[in-house]
């Protein structure tokens, strides 16, 4: 008999804990007596659905205990989570898998109707007749395959560094706006594991924004080189964007204006879909809750992170207010908008990994570094619909 796989009622060890209903704990996962100084086992249940569950006492605050005892779990290719329930503390222990089981349906239809919202957004930018000519929507494809590259590129990383940190991840949830003239929320990964260390959080949390970014600057520089798009009338004639300073860099390095003096002539489409790529990945890198900049950030401050995430809906309602008082409204409700998103998202509370180690002066860098990129990706009116 191993110390950490003890049938029945453990033998000689009382206080360590029963198993209900006699199951067998699995030889991997450690014995409660392993737990102790932590959290006092007096219960195992290890036939659930949910996986195996250690009732007990607490010894120590919540983020201590897991940060003690996840790593047991972790080298044991277990992921752990502590809960309440019926009054009772609970450890629930879940095997770990980093790969991909069968067809991930749930991501590919997302996935089509998100290229079939993003066809139809673009098809308004070229000004296509989609309901007289259905198959026109196809000459869309620029601007959907621009968007969804971007996209897809900056989830990648995301998912590429989880699987590099044996962090489980799902593949990317692609999010549809249909009747829209962007086409899309974005996309997201779920990351339904611990985090080992700060170094893993930041790698995870900054690839994607860099990859995306890379992503971003390579349609915009294809996409201003393109000639621009006649549309006499609809929607996008009534919608006037706000480039960002790295949008318009890009366009000046070029040497490609972004503006016609002729209200019926637009930038290619595939330029807007650059300027939907900085500004979700200046959304993403706001340091609030589960968004990306809330990963870079708690990996570069530490516990200090809660502060920093109190500033930001500040600054975002303070922008709203701003714009309501000396810029006629434009922009106000989004800020405000995403002001109480970032209230909601501050609620989910951080990512706490398991070793608290400070991140290298190199990672360091490469966090603010990115976080300037961000800023750069920033204007205070992103857009405006005129009615």
């Amino acid at each position: 008999m191993s110390e950490d796989s003890l049938p029945g009622e453990f033998p000689g060890d009382r206080l360590a804990g029963t198993v209900r209903d006699a199951e067998r704990l699995p030889e991997d996962l450690p014995a409660p007596r392993r737990l102790a100084e932590s959290f006092r086992v007096y219960e195992v249940d290890a036939a659930t659905d949910e996986g195996v569950k250690y009732y007990g006492d607490p010894v120590v605050d919540s983020d201590t205990i897991l940060q003690r005892i996840g790593p047991l779990f972790r080298q044991r290719g277990y992921r752990v989570a502590l809960r309440e329930e019926m009054g009772e503390h609970v450890l629930v222990a879940q095997q770990r898998s980093v790969g991909v089981d069968g067809v991930p349906w749930t991501n590919v239809l997302l996935a089509a109707a998100t290229l079939l919202s993003t066809l139809f957004a673009g098809s308004r930018w070229y000004g296509l007749d989609v309901l007289g000519d259905p198959a026109s929507i196809i000459q869309a494809w620029p601007f959907a395959a621009g968007v969804l590259g971007i996209l897809a590129i900056h989830e990648s990383g995301h998912y590429v560094l989880s699987r590099y940190h044996r962090v489980e991840a799902s593949l990317p949830y692609f999010i549809p706006l249909p009747f829209n003239v962007i086409g899309t929320l974005g996309a997201v990964i779920r990351m339904n594991d611990n985090i080992p260390d700060r170094r893993a959080l930041f790698d995870i949390g900054v690839a994607g924004p860099l990859a995306g970014l890379v992503a971003t600057v390579v349609v915009t520089a294809v996409g201003v080189t393109l000639p621009p798009v006649q549309v006499a009338g609809g929607v996008v004639t009534q919608v006037e964007l706000g480039f960002p300073p790295l949008i318009q860099g890009i366009a000046v390095l070029v040497g490609e204006p972004l503006q016609y003096s002729d209200p019926t002539t637009i930038v290619n489409p595939v330029v807007i879909a650059g300027w939907v790529g900085a500004f979700v990945t200046f959304l993403n890198l706001l340091p609030v809750g589960q968004l990306d900049g809330a990963h870079v950030v708690r990996s570069l401050v530490g516990e200090r992170f809660g502060s920093v995430q109190l500033v930001v809906p500040v600054a975002l309602f303070g922008l709203a207010g701003y714009l309501v008082a000396f810029e006629r409204g434009q922009g106000a409700f989004l800020w405000g908008f995403w002001g109480v998103l970032a209230l909601v998202f501050s609620r989910a509370g951080a990512v706490t990994p398991f070793d608290e180690t400070p991140l290298g002066p190199g990672r360091s860098a490469v966090g603010v570094l990115t976080l300037l990129l961000g800023v750069l990706c920033f204007v205070p009116v992103p857009i405006v619909v005129s009615v």
